[in-house]
């Protein structure tokens, strides 16, 4: 496995925002600094979107039917 597949572009900056947003008490100017690192890294590796390795198409309802 080559060294860019190993890790995924900025995936230390996402996860450590979503990391921050989930702690109690919920400090937002840290959070606040840390979507800035995020945004700055995406604006410098020019990251279009960001997807789950094991995402699964999305349903209205656990049946798979759309209400």
């Amino acid at each position: 496995m080559d060294e860019a597949r190993a890790r995924p572009v900025c995936a230390q900056e996402a996860l450590d925002l979503l990391n921050c947003v989930t702690q109690s008490p919920f400090d937002q100017e840290k959070c606040v600094q840390l979507l800035n690192s995020l945004r700055e890294c995406v604006l410098n590796k020019k990251v279009k979107k960001f997807s789950l390795a094991d995402q699964e198409p999305q349903h209205d309802d656990l049946t798979g039917k759309k209400a």
